[in-house]
């Protein structure tokens, strides 16, 4: 089995999709780089864009649309502006021309070159897509991707997603291997995880990565507590983290992030205030994530905000410092791995159990470790906050990552952080249930799962709720 790196499943990404938005953009650059190596890339004369099952089903309301057409242009989605996009769209769609890589002019129309077969699926995932050229000699050529949850791409050739492998010293494919390896080394989670990030990078690298995350959830969670009025879609709905932190803070006024960071830690620590902020937090992510706006994905955008916002919690009242900032990323990425190596982290896949789910259970196990917690503890808490989002259907409003998919992630944060308390309040010794059962349980759950729960819209509150969008 492939090792991966906790730095994998925690990156910078960009709103609002991590398998709708991220995973296409990085398929339509894969897709470049192929015609490059080919030497089709300036051959090219006409483009078409196949998107199938739930990429097609939700992908307007996803973004996965304005996803492929920056990806095919050349762009990179962690170092963009994402203000310019929307007016990049439109541009390209009023002079029907897309600038293949920024380079290769190219006639295409938005109407006609991409194709949504909503109820067609192509073999190896519920998220396909097809690429599809006609090159100067009058050849075709076309290439088949498969986004596969968290921004990873797969192809059916080559389904574990990179083709370079990776020897950790002490491989953990499974929950138990990790307590196994923390036994007979007398680690903490975290440092066996230091041990292993190694075949990737060196100690300083990580580091550096790790507080670049950190960077990156701060000014995510300070631009999305900045920002008022209404997100994109049409649904009309209200961002309400500014009003709440304007709310909390009682008008105390700042002008950078640490500023506001100093002012939260002299507020209220009450139960009730440190909840509000918690779901502050989360709130502010999650309404940057469904603008379009750069977030880290942690496993998923669509649960983008509930890792930043335990991890917040923690550094404002639980006085995490940036060592115990990196052992909680290091901690949560590594939990993240064993969801993906052995059932998914894809809510076209396993519904929302596999992205909130997910999320709640590597905040706690992070948190968990940070406040103390011994490695069977660590397991535990992820356990604890999995077993509790069992079943999560993923049934977004419109086919938009607002409704319910903003407020879930609040819900994911709180339960992170009570089934991280629950698990160093506990003996692990005596639990009945163990993190590798409940991850064998989400899968067979996620297997069982009707499609419409699927990240579909065609299922629950998506078509239970009446809502009316103008037309395009």
């Amino acid at each position: 089995m492939k090792s991966i790196s906790a730095f994998e499943i925690i990156k910078v990404g960009i709103g609002p999709s991590s398998s709708h938005t991220m995973g296409p953009w990085k398929a339509a650059e894969m897709f470049l780089s192929l015609l490059q190596s080919r030497g089709q890339l300036a051959e090219v004369r006409q483009l078409k864009v196949h998107l199938y099952g739930s990429l097609a089903l939700t992908g307007v309301g996803h973004g996965t649309d304005v996803a492929v057409l920056m990806g095919l242009s050349g762009e990179d989605y962690t170092l963009i502006d994402t203000d310019t996009i929307p007016h990049r769209i439109d541009v390209i769609k009023y002079k029907k021309e897309l600038l293949l890589q920024g380079k290769y002019l190219l006639p295409f129309s938005y109407e006609e070159d991409i194709i949504f077969s909503g109820h067609e699926f192509l073999p190896f995932h519920a998220n396909g897509m097809r690429f599809e050229v006609f090159l100067a000699d009058g050849e075709g050529f076309s290439k088949e991707y498969y986004s596969v949850g968290g921004g990873f791409v797969a192809t059916e050739e080559d389904a574990i997603i990179n083709r370079d492998l990776i020897a950790t010293p002490y491989p953990c494919h499974q929950a138990a291997d990790i307590a196994s390896n923390c036994q007979q080394l007398n680690l903490s989670v975290s440092e066996l995880v230091w041990l292993n990030e190694q075949a990737w990078r060196s100690e300083a690298a990580t580091k550096e990565l790790a507080l670049n995350i950190w960077y990156e959830i701060k000014s995510c969670i300070y631009r999305g507590i900045r920002k008022t009025g209404q997100l994109p879609g049409g649904l009309g709905v209200k961002r309400r983290a500014a009003e709440m932190n304007l709310k909390l803070l009682k008008g105390q006024s700042h002008t950078t992030v640490e500023e506001w960071i100093d002012l939260i830690k002299e507020t209220d620590k009450s139960f009730t205030n440190i909840n509000k902020w918690v779901s502050c937090f989360a709130l502010a992510v999650n309404e940057e994530n469904a603008s379009f706006g750069r977030v880290v994905t942690a496993p998923t955008n669509g649960a983008s905000g509930v890792l930043p916002a335990v991890l917040m919690y923690a550094h404002c009242f639980e006085g995490f410092d940036l060592d115990k900032v990196i052992e909680f990323l290091l901690v949560a990425g590594e939990i993240g791995t064993i969801f993906k190596k052995n059932a998914t982290i894809s809510a076209a896949m396993g519904g929302c159990q596999a992205e909130i789910g997910v999320s709640s259970a590597m905040a706690a196990a992070g948190l968990a470790e940070c406040l103390g917690g011994s490695p069977d503890q660590v397991l535990m808490a992820a356990e604890i906050a999995m077993e509790h989002h069992l079943g999560l259907t993923c049934d977004p409003i419109a086919g938009l990552v607002q409704i319910p998919c903003i407020e879930r992630n609040t819900m994911g944060s709180i339960k992170a952080i009570t089934a991280a308390h629950i698990a160093l309040e506990s003996d692990p010794s005596a639990a009945k249930v163990s993190l590798d059962g409940v991850i064998k349980s989400m899968w067979e759950t996620a297997k069982d799962m009707h499609h419409k729960y699927k990240e579909t819209s065609e299922g629950g509150l998506a078509v239970n709720v009446p809502v009316y969008l103008p037309e395009c």
